[in-house]
């Protein structure tokens, strides 16, 4: 007894000490987001080339920001003195860019379990939300959006069922001040009827039957789940006078998803278990499916077109199978937009998600196109979570997120120069330039 309470001593006091550390590092992450502040007001960015996105090209053109919206976009506007002029001469201003699934806020340190909250336990979590987890002093948020990435969809992944994710700006100081759509869609982890790989050491039969039980326990959550709706919808269309059904705080969650006012996003990657969520899909007309990871959509590009189904897609990854060719990842999105798929970006990742231009990048140069690669990674996935009206494009009235670069965002070598989120202009200051700035010169300092 007392060895089992000296251990479990030892464990709290490690667990402290790591919670402590996890603590010092968000606190030093705030102090330094919020050293340079954010400006707002009225600007006049000119003399720049406008990649709209709807509406083509505008060489030598103007976009003017007036508090949170596009003001103008085009050539010869009046600019009055009260606007904060940007002569941008040379320089292009393009959409802020969307990564469409992402863990971004949800996890700082993955060493330390007190700030992952991208996973919860059990298997169905329909009511797990990401946007009450979502840590607006991640340090990751300022490494991100200085590289224009300016909005994502941040999801929990855990389990079968996950939660509902979120589309957030990335610029606030609470996850309200954040939000674009705080329940975005949910995300379901589609079980596999493959075996997991090289060392999976069960049957046919048996990887047969773990899918036959995990499917049988997705639909009998999903046929409570419909029972519950309409349950709930006929008491709130009743003269009053019924007893009001018990609250069921899983299925209840469920209800957005069902009457279709939220997307399902299903997880899946190989060819058989793709074909099998797309039959299941198929069951459910009255809800909205995306696919996303599909690394092997390719194969099964008409299949999911035909099921009108949008695709969130990643470029960087290993061929599923040892015997495909190398260049199937790069090329998975181009294949899946010319069989009629809507494509966007989305790396998955949660600090990395600064390197989703060169996600769209590589689809560009393997075949979608630059134009496409653009549209994948600002209006597609605008359109798909129905934000379209607000972001994805420059336009008048929409939201002001975008940025200033001195090239292509596409090459890693082009300087993202200024980021506008929701018409703030962003410090840029990330982690990243405070570490360069810090080693510089260190070299001078020791002599």
């Amino acid at each position: 007894m007392m060895v089992s309470l000296v251990m479990m001593k030892k464990k709290y006091l490690k667990a402290f000490a790591l919670s402590g550390i996890a603590v010092f590092l968000l606190a030093t992450t705030a102090q330094a987001q919020i050293t340079e502040k954010a400006e707002f007001g009225k600007f006049a960015i000119t003399n720049v080339t406008v990649h709209t996105v709807i509406d083509g090209v505008i060489e030598g053109g103007v976009v003017l920001i007036n508090g949170e919206e596009i003001e103008f976009v085009g050539r010869n506007a009046r600019i009055t003195s009260d606007y904060q002029h940007i002569d941008a001469s040379g320089k292009h201003v393009y959409p802020g860019f969307m990564d469409a699934g992402t863990q971004l806020g949800l996890q700082e340190i993955g060493a330390v379990q007190v700030t992952r909250d991208q996973a919860e336990l059990g298997e169905f979590n329909p009511h797990v939300r990401a946007f009450t987890a979502i840590n607006p002093s991640s340090v990751s948020i300022p490494v991100t959006r200085v590289n224009g990435v300016t909005h994502v969809v941040s999801m929990p992944v855990s389990g079968r069922l996950s939660g509902k994710a979120t589309l957030i700006d990335l610029y606030g100081y609470t996850p309200d001040s954040m939000a674009i759509s705080p329940n975005a869609a949910m995300h379901l982890n589609w079980p596999t009827a493959m075996k997991r790989g090289p060392h999976d050491q069960r049957s046919d039969k048996e990887v047969e039957e773990a899918y036959q039980k995990n499917i049988k326990q997705l639909n009998d959550l999903w046929e409570r789940a419909v029972f519950y709706n309409e349950m709930m919808e006929s008491y709130q269309e009743g003269s009053g006078d019924q007893e009001r059904p018990e609250v069921q705080k899983k299925l209840e969650a469920m209800r957005e998803v069902i009457s279709g006012n939220i997307p399902v996003i299903i997880s899946v990657d190989q060819k058989k278990d793709i074909l099998n969520a797309i039959a299941w899909t198929e069951k459910h007309p009255k809800t909205h499916f995306i696919l996303a990871g599909v690394q092997e959509g390719w194969r099964v590009a008409d299949e999911i077109a035909e099921a009108d189904l949008p695709c969130l897609v990643s470029t960087l990854y290993t061929p599923e199978r040892d015997y495909d060719n190398y260049q199937r990842p790069y090329q998975n999105p181009a294949m899946l937009h010319k069989a009629g798929v809507k494509v966007a970006i989305a790396t998955g990742e949660i600090e990395n998600v600064r390197n989703a231009p060169y996600h769209a990048g590589y689809a560009a140069t393997y075949g979608l196109g630059r134009e496409e690669a653009l549209k994948a990674i600002t209006l597609n996935p605008a359109e798909i979570f129905g934000v379209d009206d607000k972001l994805g494009s420059i336009a008048k009235g929409k939201q002001a997120n975008l940025f200033i670069s001195d090239g292509d965002p596409f090459e890693p070598m082009t300087q993202i120069e200024q980021v506008f989120i929701r018409g703030y202009k962003i410090p840029m200051v990330s982690r990243h330039s405070q570490l360069y700035e810090e080693y510089l010169n260190r070299g001078a300092e020791t002599n």
